[in-house]
């Protein structure tokens, strides 16, 4: 089996501000994660990623809020999403 995309959106402004979703099904989970998913959500604003949600090679599943960085459990595709548009939310009140 191949990799299989599964979503790609890619909204960002003329001023490099929005947001990038890509998801993969992979053959192989990406270590150390268990599940057979790649994925890469970021939300950008002024050039710059503020919230990210991705699941690096021999980092497994994170997420990044700034400069900080995080474990994230991942539970599937829809939760992963939601969490992603909920912390972009948070995100924007507080900034």
């Amino acid at each position: 089996m191949k990799a299989e995309l599964i979503t790609r959106f890619r909204d960002i402004s003329p001023t490099g501000d929005g947001i990038e979703l890509v998801v993969w099904r992979v053959p192989e989970p990406v270590p150390p994660t268990t599940h057979g998913y790649k994925y890469r959500l970021v939300y950008i604003v002024g050039g710059k990623r503020v919230v990210g949600f991705d699941n690096e090679r021999g980092k497994g599943d994170h997420f990044h809020l700034n400069d900080a960085e995080y474990t994230y459990t991942f539970t599937g595709i829809a939760p992963l999403i939601e969490d992603f548009l909920t912390e972009v939310e948070k995100w924007k009140s507080a900034n």
